[in-house]
């Protein structure tokens, strides 16, 4: 004769205890997901602000040395103050230079984030050709400073665009 198996009796208090553990799982696990993507957001919000005022002081710098240079070129400062007011602009643009790199962008800024600093290398280069054009008068050095400063402004729009690009696909 065969014996025939029996169940355990179900046990009701432990069948709860179960769907307990399994709905606290399921909230910690949702916490978690939204506390990551909230820390996600925030690190990006903090690269684009910073972002945002390494561009706004790189705006001020320029501006500020191209009202210099068109004094200059209207005979209102001499070439010596000129060569000097070149190069602490020089050195204050090697400051915001590097400030780049203590920016943590998210993965899917970076590309926009090496345009920026490109640009920003290439108008150095082109600011420094522009005081050699100060110093000698070669024409030479003023057209290759005006070729890459229109260099660095194509490097510019395009991180804005790849910026923009990337802010708006992550906001959807």
């Amino acid at each position: 004769m065969k014996k025939k198996k029996t169940s355990a009796p179900v046990n009701p208090k432990r069948n709860f205890q179960i769907a307990i553990i399994v709905g606290v799982g399921i909230i910690v696990a949702v916490i978690l997901i939204n506390y990551s993507l909230d820390q996600a957001n925030l690190s990006g919000q903090r690269f684009g602000n910073s972002l945002a005022s390494i561009q706004s002081d790189l705006g001020n710098e320029t501006a500020a040395f191209d009202a210099n240079l068109t004094m200059y070129e209207k005979g209102q400062i001499t070439k010596d103050k000129m060569l000097n007011i070149t190069d602490v602009h020089l050195a204050k643009m090697q400051s915001i230079l590097v400030r780049y790199d203590s920016l943590n962008p998210p993965e899917s800024f970076t590309p926009s984030l090496q345009l920026f600093r490109l640009s920003t290398q290439t108008q150095i280069d082109s600011d420094s050709l522009l005081k050699e054009w100060i110093q000698t008068g070669d024409n030479s050095s003023r057209i290759k400073s005006d070729q890459l400063l229109q260099q660095s402004l194509q490097y510019e729009m395009n991180a804005l665009q790849n910026f923009n690009n990337e802010k708006a696909s992550s906001s959807q």
